[in-house]
C-alpha cells in the first residue's frame, strides 16, 4: 500500500491544479484532484466526492429511447415545451408519488435539472426590479449557488442546522421581510445532509413565501428517498412531502438522474404551479415581448439555452414516468439500496471514531440514503480532507455546501461491493493512525 501519501507530494499537485484552498474545491476539481492522486498511490480510492448513480439504468428507458431512435426522432428537433408523452406521463407520475395536480401544459423537460434551475434562477430574478437576491437554504448543492454567481445574480444564505421548526419561520422573514429576496431555494431530501423538512416546514415556507411573493425552488432531485416512511404505491399516502400543498408560489424540480438512473442522458422534469405557469408579469412583457412566466421559461429562456431537450431521451423517460405511476416500474425499491449501504458506511465511519454531523430531523434520526455528513472531533475542515485524501479517501468539504459546520459530505453511490466497504474500512484505519 502506498498510503498515507506524502502531505509534500499532495501540495505539489495542488499547486499544479491551481487549487489554493483544498477545503473550498468543487466537485469537479475533487474528482480531478483525486485522479491525479489515485495514479501516485498506484491504487484506488474511496469516492464519496460525486453523487453519480450507482445503480443500472432502467431497462423501460433503455428500450424505450431505443424504439425512438429507430423510428427516425434524431433526425427531428424535439418539442421545446416537451413532447406530449413525456409532458402526461410526468403529470400522471406527479399525481401519483405526490398527489398534486399539475397539468401537463405545466411540466416541462430540461437539459437535467441543473439547466432547469439555472434558468430559473435567472427567470426569477427578472420578475421583479427589487427582487435581485436568491436565498439558500444551506448547507445544498454547491453548483447550484455557482450557478447564481455565475449569472451575478445576489445571493443570501444561512444554515439550517440551528433553525429547525418553529425557529425555521422567523429566520425565514428576517430575509423575506426586506424585499428583496426573488426566490428560495431547498432540496428535500437535503443534498448534502439527508435531512427532511417536516410537513409544518413547509407549511411555514409556503405561507411566507405568498406572504412576500417569493418563488420557491423546490429541489426533489432525491424523491421518495427518505426510507423511513414508504413512498413506493402510487395514489396511495404517505405520498413525497412537496410545498404544492402550501403556496401556489412554487416550481418543483425533477431529475431522471437520480430516481431512474438516468443520469448520463441529462433530463430534468420542471413542473410548475399553474398559476405561477400563467402568471402575467410587465418586466418580463416589457423585456421579451411576453408576459406569461411559462411562456418566458420555454420560449425565451430554454430556447435561447439549448432549442429543447433530447427527443429520444424525453421519450424513454416517459415510458419510466407511464410505468412508475402504472405500478409496473418499482422505482423506489430499486434506489432503497442506497439506504443500504449508507447504514454500513455510517457504521464504518462511526467505528472509527467520526461523527455524523447534521443526525437529526428535529427529533428523529435523518434518514439513511444517498448522503449523509460526517465530522471528526472537531477538525477543520481543510485539515480534515487533506488527511482523507492522504489516506484514499476523496469527499467533499461541508463549506462547499454552505454549511457553517465542520465535516465532509459522503456519497454512498459507488460503494457497490463488500470490497468496496473493506477498502473503506482500511482506509479509515489508516486515517485513524495518522491521528
Amino acid at each position: 500500500m502506498n498510503l498515507p501519501i506524502q502531505e509534500s507530494v499532495l501540495n505539489e499537485i495542488l499547486s499544479r491544479m491551481d487549487i489554493a484552498d483544498i477545503s473550498n474545491a468543487t466537485i469537479r476539481q475533487s474528482v480531478a484532484l483525486t485522479n491525479a492522486l489515485e495514479k501516485e498511490a498506484g491504487e484506488p480510492f474511496v469516492h464519496l466526492e460525486i453523487g453519480v448513480p450507482g445503480l443500472p439504468p432502467s431497462q423501460i428507458g433503455i428500450e424505450a429511447q431505443k424504439a425512438a431512435l429507430d423510428r427516425g426522432v434524431a433526425s427531428i428537433y424535439p418539442n421545446l415545451a416537451g413532447e406530449p408523452p413525456f409532458k402526461q406521463n410526468a403529470s400522471r407520475f406527479i399525481k401519483a408519488f405526490l398527489n398534486q395536480d399539475i397539468p401537463a401544459e405545466c411540466v416541462v423537460p430540461t437539459v437535467g435539472s441543473m439547466q432547469g434551475c439555472f434558468n430559473l434562477e435567472l427567470l426569477c430574478s427578472q420578475l421583479h426590479p427589487e427582487k435581485d437576491t436568491i436565498l439558500f437554504v444551506n448547507p445544498g448543492f454547491p453548483a447550484q449557488m455557482t450557478q447564481a454567481t455565475v449569472l451575478g445574480i445576489k445571493k443570501a444564505s444561512f444554515d439550517i442546522y440551528d433553525y429547525r421548526d418553529e425557529k425555521l419561520g422567523p429566520k425565514l422573514e428576517e430575509y423575506f421581510s426586506q424585499g428583496n429576496i426573488a426566490a428560495i431555494i431547498y432540496s428535500n431530501p437535503n443534498n448534502p445532509t439527508w435531512v427532511c423538512l417536516t410537513d409544518n416546514e413547509l407549511e411555514t415556507i409556503g405561507r411566507l413565501a405568498t406572504k412576500y411573493d417569493v418563488i420557491v425552488l423546490e429541489d426533489m432531485a432525491y424523491m421518495c428517498m427518505d426510507f423511513r416512511e414508504d413512498m413506493s404505491h402510487p395514489y396511495e399516502p404517505p405520498y413525497q412531502p412537496t410545498i404544492a400543498r402550501f403556496t401556489d408560489n412554487y416550481v418543483m424540480m425533477m431529475s431522471a438522474s437520480k430516481i431512474f438512473s438516468y443520469a448520463g442522458e441529462r433530463l430534468g422534469i420542471i413542473a410548475f404551479s399553474p398559476k405561477l405557469f400563467h402568471r402575467e408579469y410587465a418586466t418580463l412583457r416589457e423585456r421579451y415581448g411576453l408576459g406569461r412566466m411559462g411562456d418566458n421559461y420555454i420560449l425565451t429562456f430554454l430556447y435561447a439555452a439549448s432549442s429543447g431537450a433530447s427527443h429520444s431521451t424525453q421519450l424513454g423517460v416517459a415510458a419510466m414516468l407511464g410505468a412508475a405511476a402504472d405500478g409496473t416500474y418499482h422505482f423506489v425499491e430499486d434506489v432503497r439500496e442506497y439506504g443500504r449501504r449508507a447504514t454500513i458506511v455510517k457504521e464504518i465511519f462511526e467505528r472509527h471514531g467520526f461523527n455524523i454531523v447534521y443526525d437529526k430531523d428535529i427529533d428523529r434520526p435523518v434518514s439513511d440514503g444517498f448522503f449523509f455528513t460526517v465530522g471528526y472531533h472537531g477538525m477543520g475542515n481543510a485539515e480534515l480532507i487533506t488527511k482523507l485524501l492522504r489516506c484514499g479517501v476523496a469527499a467533499i468539504t461541508l463549506n462547499t455546501t454552505g454549511s457553517e459546520q465542520p465535516g465532509i459530505r459522503a456519497c454512498v453511490s459507488a460503494l457497490k461491493t463488500d470490497d468496496d466497504m473493506k477498502r473503506l474500512d482500511d482506509h479509515l484505519a489508516l486515517f485513524a493512525q495518522l491521528n
